[in-house]
């Protein structure tokens, strides 16, 4: 019996007569989830995998039970400001990642057809806007959004701020990169302060700012440390754990939770036997309900995620003494702003880190800024003799990927790269898939 597929359904007949009712029973199973996950923990999955799960899981009930202490977020918003305030901050790819998990996001993309937004756009952002049409998304007390990385959030911010009625905050992140754009952005970042403290009603001190950059940076050096385990340690978890690690590494930054999770995530690895699989650089967000892509990294020592640049880009140290040039430092420098390659730059420094066998490549539906990069990157990562596939899917809908076609190109490139392991040493050639 498929139990997540009956209580999607059950959601889904609920939505129709009383979305807050559907929302309910939503809460309910994500509490339910909560508490067995905290009784009964899957002991497979090392601590900092099920601290992780338990803090976004955490996040989410919040934001759904608790809306006037949530903010709306874009991904690429600094965490330490609403760390500092208190407020609990969402974004649209972790609320549709747990609208997928409890296999309901149908519903949400079937309504935004339905309004004429096009299929073309990314499913994570498409997912949001349903269930903020459906009415499932109760108001938020505001938003904050970024022009960082994805393009989504110029129409999807907007556009709820609008139909919400809340007040919203920008931040303009500048394409150069130099000393304008870090003061021009540190700017808007003590504006945001203000507008926060307006929102709150509390105070934020140039100390509580400090404080929590200075925690990011401790989770950051944790984080950077555990990579380097990554060599030939294996850390068991799944495509879901490593997906959380994007949310810590992003709005749950500058939290105790986060760095708690960066220490367990230290100390796991250190004690964990050496490993001799394939050793697999991701590049973007994680196909987490993609079957064929589970069945290969999933809970195997034949092959193995050993970082991922999005939360790569996210755990990176933050070097300025004043709080809001440190934050504005880390966005404009951000891999993920200016030219493609600067993300290819930092995905090779990420590569010798760990000392990655191949890369993975996913272009996720709708997300142009990947899908136009995929062929730089690629060209690029062969040329430094890393060997690499271009995947094209969707991170959360997975009626949008040919399952069969993904696990052949796939396993074709494992076999490659595991061929091409037993001729180490030899005049190996460009490999190209």
């Amino acid at each position: 019996m498929d139990i997540v597929g009956t209580f999607a359904e059950l959601v889904g007949r609920e939505l129709k007569e009383d979305p807050d009712r559907a929302r309910d029973l939503l809460l309910f199973g994500y509490r339910a989830k909560a508490v067995a996950d905290k009784v009964l923990p899957d002991r497979k999955n090392p601590r900092s995998k099920q601290a992780a799960a338990q803090s976004v899981m955490d996040v989410i009930i919040k934001a759904l039970a608790h809306p006037e202490q949530s903010a709306m977020v874009s991904l690429f918003v600094p965490g330490e400001p609403l760390s500092a305030a208190g407020i609990t901050p969402y974004s649209v790819e972790a609320l549709s990642c747990y609208l997928t998990g409890t296999k309901c996001e149908k519903f949400f993309l079937n309504l935004t057809a339905e309004e004429g937004i096009p299929e073309t756009m990314c499913s994570f952002h498409r997912i949001f806007l349903g269930a903020a049409e459906s009415n499932l998304m109760p108001k938020p007390r505001f938003t904050i959004y970024t022009n960082l990385a994805c393009d989504g959030n110029m129409m999807t911010f907007p556009y709820l701020k609008r139909k919400y009625v809340i007040p919203g905050f920008f931040i303009d992140v500048p394409y150069e990169k130099n000393k304008e754009a870090v003061e021009y952005v540190a700017g808007q970042l003590r504006e945001m302060t203000v507008f926060l403290s307006d929102m709150t009603g509390k105070a934020i001190t140039k100390e509580a700012l400090k404080d929590a950059v200075n925690c990011s940076n401790r989770a950051s050096l944790n984080y950077q440390r555990h990579l380097k385990y990554q060599k030939d340690h294996y850390l068991p978890g799944t495509l879901t754990g490593d997906m959380y690690g994007v949310f810590m590494s992003h709005i749950l930054l500058g939290t105790s939770q986060a760095e708690r999770y960066t220490e367990l995530l230290l100390n796991d690895i250190r004690n964990r036997p050496k490993c001799s699989g394939l050793r697999i650089m991701w590049i973007h967000l994680m196909p987490f309900m993609q079957k064929s892509v589970k069945k290969l990294f999933d809970f195997s020592d034949k092959a193995y995620i050993t970082a991922c640049d999005l939360v790569y880009d996210g755990f990176r140290e933050q070097k300025a003494e004043d709080p809001y040039e440190a934050m504005a430092d880390k966005m404009v420098y951000s891999a993920f702003n200016g030219e493609t390659q600067d993300r290819i730059d930092r995905a090779l420094e990420m590569a010798e880190l760990t000392d990655a066998e191949g890369v993975v490549i996913f272009t996720h539906w709708g997300c142009k800024t990947t899908i136009g990069a995929s062929g730089l990157m690629k060209e690029a990562f062969e040329e430094a003799d890393l060997p690499s596939i271009i995947l094209d899917g969707d991170g959360c809908n997975p009626e949008n990927t040919s399952d069969g076609q993904i696990a052949t190109r796939l396993e074709a490139f494992m076999e490659m790269l595991t061929e091409r392991r037993t001729l180490s040493g030899k005049n190996r050639g460009r490999i190209i898939i």
